[in-house]
């Protein structure tokens, strides 16, 4: 039958019902197209007439009429010296066009790196690419042949290898560090699908999309990596510690009973004493006390130190009264509560001895409360 029907004049098409179908041969009792067969060529097919063994055309979409040598029942008679069979040979090729986007690649090994930041590095990478062909006579030359059914399984692991091959080149070169590379996948997999597309023109296949879904690291830097996260998230290091020291401390006192819980809270709390004085000097420097003046003689007229007066006798505190815009003194606690009683000093009166910061009202002093008991209280109203 098949013999039989071979010696009528086809209609020459192809209804693909795969997915993954790239090159079809249109099926003809010893590849006998006749002449005048009619070629049907659909929407993203592209059609290879291949006629006594060269390519003789390329159809796009439409409806064509071939002509070849073959003639009807007349060509097989005349072929009896070769067992009545034609020697005019001639084929259709189908070609699809269409974006074959099930294609999938990934690094069976991982691609060595150098980087600013880290160093040498190991990476892996996956994802996947869309494969389209551009020149069909040229595709049927280099890599089809006469294969009846060319599919994407046959031209995938050639592209998988193709794409590894040339992605530790684009990685290098891209200049991106290895902590951005999330960021410049998309612009990476732009420019490898056009060195992909240059470079797969000979076989007449382009690459019009290639997608990297994921970069991976080994499993050691990864930690390493969440090492330096968890120390960004922390912030600012010496508040993180006495955060800690402080739950310590709360631990410890929880557990009153256990001599190392009791050793661990008294060393951080001395620790965080320690911390909490340097805080409140300001910038961790205690702020001196302003060193006293060096006592002098009064003058009898000014009330103003002399160089000649003797130093007090230790362990007595040296006072120093304001009165009148003028200093007078030194004088020990006798002599302030002598001043007190006579009216000299009172509770507004300012005061200043060695180790205070500024002169202060006497009322203000708790080391003077005792003298200013001695101060008589206001006569009442007439």
């Amino acid at each position: 039958m098949d013999k039989l029907r071979g010696e009528l004049i086809d209609i020459v098409e192809w209804l693909d019902d795969s997915r993954d179908t790239i090159v079809w041969r249109f099926p003809r009792y010893q590849n006998e197209i006749k002449m005048g067969a009619k070629l049907v060529v659909r929407e993203s097919q592209t059609a290879v007439f291949v006629n006594e063994g060269k390519i003789a055309d390329v159809f796009p979409p439409g409806t064509y009429t071939l002509e070849t040598r073959n003639l009807p029942i007349l060509s097989t008679l005349k072929g009896w010296k070769y067992g009545f069979n034609s020697p005019f040979k001639a084929e259709v090729y189908f070609v699809n066009t269409r974006q074959f986007t099930d294609m999938k690649w990934g690094t069976q090994n991982p691609v060595i790196l150098r980087d600013a930041e880290f160093g040498v590095v190991r990476v892996r990478a996956f994802g996947a690419f869309a494969a389209r062909v551009v020149d069909p006579a040229q595709l049927l030359r280099e890599l089809v042949g006469t294969d009846p059914q060319f599919r994407t399984e046959e031209v995938q692991e050639y592209l998988r290898q193709l794409i590894v091959g040339r992605l530790g080149g684009a990685l290098a070169t891209a200049g991106v560090p290895l902590l951005d590379l999330a960021a410049h996948q998309d612009a990476i997999g732009r420019r490898l699908a056009a060195v992909l597309t240059e470079e797969l023109a000979e076989v007449g296949i382009a690459i019009p999309k290639f997608v990297i879904e994921n970069v991976s690291v080994p499993p050691e830097v990864e930690q390493a990596l969440d090492k330096r996260t968890s120390m960004g998230a922390v912030g600012d290091l010496d508040r993180y510690t006495r955060f800690q020291a402080a739950n310590a401390m709360e631990a410890a006192a929880n557990n009153p009973g256990g001599e190392a819980g009791a050793g661990i809270g008294l060393g951080l709390g001395m620790a965080m004493g320690q911390q909490m004085a340097r805080s409140m000097g300001g910038g961790g420097a205690t702020q001196p006390a302003p060193a006293p003046a060096q006592p002098a003689a009064a003058q009898p007229s000014t009330g103003q130190p002399g160089a000649a007066e003797p130093p007090p006798l230790p362990g007595q505190a040296q006072w120093y009264v304001g009165v009148g815009g003028q200093r007078q003194g030194p004088y020990d606690l006798g002599a302030l509560a002598e001043q007190a009683g006579a009216g000299a000093l009172g509770p507004d009166t300012l005061v200043w001895r060695a180790g205070m910061a500024q002169w202060q009202p006497a009322g203000q002093v708790p080391e003077l409360a005792s003298v200013l008991a001695s101060v008589p209280p206001p006569l009442p109203p007439q």
